[in-house]
């Protein structure tokens, strides 16, 4: 049995930015629509329009990229980003002061 060291390097982040039309009831309803299916899918809300998700390897991350690919509403704007575990440890996050602190990171678990 080989166990593969976990690398900071091998570890990835899946962004998916977003920018849909939500003019009329139905164009609401296909952002909201959009929003769900990648809470479906192990994303978390980091802003409303910024979705992020831990995949334990590129193989993962390739997996829900594709996911999200086959769900992209016909209008507006979607952009995917990958990046490795290594890159993300030196994001800035702020929060005004007033602001309740965030909810602890929920842990993942994943099954090969």
């Amino acid at each position: 049995m080989s166990l593969k060291r976990i690398s900071a390097y091998r570890i990835m982040w899946l962004f998916v930015f977003f920018d849909l039309p939500t003019n009329t009831k139905k164009e609401r309803k296909i952002a909201a629509g959009f929003r769900k299916k990648l809470l479906k899918d192990g994303f978390s809300m980091m802003q409303y329009s910024v979705y992020v998700r831990h995949c334990a390897s590129k193989e993962s991350a390739e997996v829900h990229q594709k996911r999200t690919v086959a769900i992209i509403p016909s209008r507006g704007q979607v952009s995917i980003l990958q990046i490795t575990d290594k890159q993300y440890e030196s994001i800035l996050n702020f929060l005004g002061k007033d602001d309740p602190p965030p909810p602890p990171a929920p842990k993942q678990l994943e099954m090969f």
